[in-house]
C-alpha cells in the first residue's frame, strides 16, 4: 500500500473551501464569541491529560467540517493505515516510516526490545556506578556527540525533564564549530567521563570531526585500551566504530526505518536514559505511545493532531501565512521550538508533489517560538499589532513541578491573557489614539496539561510529528526524505578542499573563490 498521491488543489473541497474563505475571510471572531456562548466547549478536545482550546481560530463549524473533508477527500485514513502497518511510505528512499514500533510495547519488534533492554543495562550501570572508567572510578559526566536528530531530540527532553534528572551531568556536543567543542570538555574529568557519539553511518562530517578531536584529547592522558572504558556509540557501521576503538557490547543499533528527526524513541535517546533513568525513558515512550493510538483511532473531528494540521493548512494554504508561532510556558521546553523546526520544516519543506510534478500552492510553514513569558516581552509586539497574521500554539501546564502556586498562577494568567488579547484587540473599545489599536481577531490554539512529566511530554513531541505528517499528506508531499540538505554537504566537502590546500581557485564558485581568498 502506498500513500495516496492527490492534489490537493483539484480536489472538491478545495474548491469549495477557496469560495468559503472569500466569503470568511473579512469575519471577527470577536463577533462570533459574542453571538456563540457554546463556542469554546464545541471547538476542544479532551483527552487524556490534554485539553485542546481551538476556539480562537479564523474558523466557522462550517470551515472545520469543510477541512475534514478536504481530509477525507485526499485520503488520509489510508495514509495513516499505510505508515502504521510499515509500508515503505518513505518511498524516494524506499524506507517504511516506523518511529512509532519504537514505543509500541504491545506489539514490539523484537530487535527493539532487545536494544530497550540494552539501554536499560547500560544507563542502570553508569547511574548506579556500577560503570567504571579505565581508572576505576565511576561516571559523573556523559557526552553526547551528533547532530540534527542524534542531537536535537535528546537535548531538548534531557532539558525538558530536568526536574527529574539524576546526579549526571549530561552534555552535548553538535556544532563543527571547535569553539563549542572545546568549551564543553574544557572543564571534564577524562577518568569520570563517558562519550556517546551518535552517527548512523558513522560517516557524519561534524559529529565525526568532534568525536576524533575528543579521543585525541581523552589520549592526551590515556591509552588506546582505555576508550572502550569511556566510549559508546549509536551506529550501523559496525566497523568503522571499532576502528575507532569502541567495544562491541557498547555499540547500540540504529535502523533504516527510522528517520534521524525522529529518532529519539531509539538507542539515539541513550543519553536521555543516562540523565534520568530508564524508567522514565520508558514512560516518555509509553506517552508517546498513547498519543498514537489516540491519532490511529480517533474520529477526525476529536483527533488533536488532525485538527491542528487542518487549522495550519488553512492559515497556510488560505490565509497566506507563512510561518506560525510556538510558545510553550514552561521554561523547561526552552529547546522545544527548536526541536520542532528540525521536525516540521526539514519534513515539509518540499516544493515537488508525491507525483514529481512541481508545486504551484504553499507547503511546509516556518516554525519559530520562545518560552513565555520571556516571549512577551519579545516578539508578541509583531503579533499584536504587526501586518502579519501568526497562528500561535500556547502550551502550558496546570500544575508546576516545584509547586510554586505565586508563580503559577502569573504564569498560567499571562498566558491565558495573551491568548484572550490577540483574540479580543481593541474591538468595540474606544481608544485615544491610533497607536493603541489593537485589531484583535489573530488565531491562537491553547494546548493546557495537567503537569510535565515523561509520558506527557512524550504525548506532546508525538502529537507534533502526526500533525507534520497530516500536513504533508494533505499538501501531496513526501514529509520523510530530506534530500535539500544533500547538496550542501557535497559542496563543502569541494570547499574543504579548497580550504585545506590554501587554493582558493579550486572552488566552483567565484563568490566562494573570494570569500575563501578573504577568510585566508
Amino acid at each position: 500500500m502506498s500513500l495516496p498521491k492527490i492534489n490537493p488543489t483539484k480536489t472538491k473541497a478545495w474548491n469549495e473551501l477557496s469560495d468559503h474563505f472569500n466569503s470568511l475571510k473579512d469575519g471577527k471572531m470577536q463577533q462570533w464569541f459574542k453571538d456563540d456562548h457554546e463556542r469554546s466547549s464545541r471547538m476542544s478536545v479532551i483527552w487524556e491529560e490534554f485539553y485542546l482550546d481551538y476556539s480562537k481560530n479564523r474558523v466557522t463549524d462550517e470551515t472545520l467540517t469543510k477541512l475534514l473533508n478536504l481530509a477525507i477527500e485526499v485520503d488520509l485514513r489510508s495514509a495513516i493505515d499505510a505508515q502504521f502497518s510499515g509500508e515503505p511510505i518513505n518511498e524516494t528512499e524506499g524506507r517504511s516510516v516506523l518511529h512509532t514500533a519504537l514505543r509500541d510495547f504491545n506489539n514490539m519488534k523484537p530487535e527493539v526490545r532487545e536494544t530497550l533492554q540494552k539501554i536499560k543495562s547500560f544507563s542502570e550501570k553508569v547511574i548506579e556506578g556500577e560503570w567504571k572508567g579505565a581508572t576505576g572510578k565511576s561516571i559523573t559526566d556523559v557526552v553526547n556527540i551528533g547532530i540534527g536528530g542524534s542531537d536535537l531530540g535528546p537535548d531538548m527532553v534531557c532539558e525538558a525533564l530536568q526536574f527529574y534528572k539524576n546526579h549526571l551531568n549530561v552534555h552535548f556536543v553538535s556544532n563543527v564549530d571547535g569553539d563549542h567543542v572545546m568549551e564543553t570538555i574544557k572543564s571534564l574529568n577524562r577518568e569520570t567521563t563517558l562519550f556517546i557519539i551518535v552517527s548512523k553511518t558513522f560517516t557524519t562530517q561534524e559529529t565525526l570531526t568532534n568525536a576524533q578531536t575528543i579521543r585525541n584529547w581523552f589520549l592526551e592522558k590515556g591509552s588506546e585500551a582505555d576508550i572502550s572504558k569511556h566510549f559508546a556509540a549509536v551506529s550501523t557501521n559496525l566497523e568503522a566504530v571499532a576502528d575507532f576503538g569502541i567495544a562491541a557490547e557498547n555499540i547500540f543499533p540504529m535502523w533504516n526505518w527510522v528517520g534521524g528527526r525522529f529518532s529519539l524513541w531509539s538507542a539515539v535517546g541513550l543519553s536521555i536514559s543516562c540523565a534520568v533513568g530508564y524508567e522514565n525513558f520508558e514512560k516518555l515512550l509509553k506517552g508517546a505511545h498513547k498519543m498514537d493510538l489516540h491519532f490511529k483511532d480517533s474520529d477526525f473531528r476529536q483527533n488533536i493532531p488532525v485538527i491542528l494540521a487542518l487549522l495550519s493548512v488553512w492559515y497556510n494554504n488560505f490565509f497566506g501565512c507563512e510561518s506560525e508561532c510556538i510558545v510553550p510556558y514552561s521554561q523547561y521546553l526552552n529547546k522545544l521550538v527548536a526541536y520542532l523546526q528540525q521536525g516540521i520544516m526539514e519534513s515539509n519543506g518540499k516544493s515537488v508533489d508525491r507525483n514529481g510534478e512541481q508545486i504551484d500552492y504553499q507547503t511546509g510553514t516556518i516554525v519559530w517560538g520562545s518560552t513565555g513569558t520571556n516571549a512577551q516581552h519579545a516578539f508578541f509586539q509583531l503579533i499584536h499589532q504587526g501586518t502579519k497574521l501568526i497562528p500561535t500554539d500556547f502550551i502550558c501546564f496546570s500544575e508546576s513541578l516545584y509547586g510554586n502556586l505565586d508563580h503559577q498562577n502569573k504564569l498560567l494568567a499571562n498566558c491565558f491573557a495573551q491568548t484572550e488579547a490577540l483574540l479580543q484587540g481593541t474591538y468595540e473599545t474606544e481608544v485615544d489614539n491610533n497607536f493603541k489599536i489593537f485589531e484583535g481577531n489573530k488565531p491562537t490554539n491553547t494546548l493546557l496539561i495537567k503537569k510535565l512529566t515523561p509520558e506527557t511530554l512524550g504525548s506532546l513531541i508525538a502529537m507534533y510529528e502526526h500533525k507534520l505528517f497530516v500536513q504533508g499528506i494533505i499538501w501531496n508531499i513526501f514529509s520523510y526524505d530530506q534530500w535539500g540538505v544533500e547538496l550542501g554537504k557535497k559542496l563543502a566537502k569541494n570547499t574543504l578542499g579548497a580550504i585545506e590546500t590554501r587554493n582558493p581557485a579550486a572552488a566552483q564558485n567565484s563568490s566562494t573563490k573570494s570569500l575563501i581568498n578573504k577568510a585566508l
